[in-house]
């Protein structure tokens, strides 16, 4: 039963994050620093999500495959190269030093 407790308390727990969304004056969301907030956050956290996807494993911090990848999709970003082709890379390097023995 304590299962739908939870479901039920994280439910009612959304809709009141979208109410409070809903709320918030019009006035308030047009300030410079909340747009430029608004900007940056998404940049933010992705980059959080792919630090924490890419260097744990569980509980502790791990450097294997996946660092090796994200510094080949980082150097192909600056190049400028084209999205499948950061993909690609990421995807062979890692590929490459897992087989290799990494």
């Amino acid at each position: 039963m304590t299962i739908w407790i939870a479901i039920a308390a994280t439910a009612v727990g959304c809709y009141l994050v979208k109410l409070a969304g809903l709320l918030v004056p019009a006035g308030a969301l047009e300030r410079p620093l909340v747009q430029r907030l608004a900007v940056l956050l998404p940049v933010a956290l992705l980059a959080a999500l792919t630090a924490q996807q890419t260097f744990s494993a569980g509980q502790s911090l791990v450097l294997d495959a996946r660092g090796a990848g994200l510094l080949a999709a980082a150097l192909a970003l600056v190049l400028r190269a084209p999205f499948l082709v950061v993909v690609g890379a990421a995807v062979a390097v890692t590929a490459g030093v897992r087989a290799l023995g990494g």
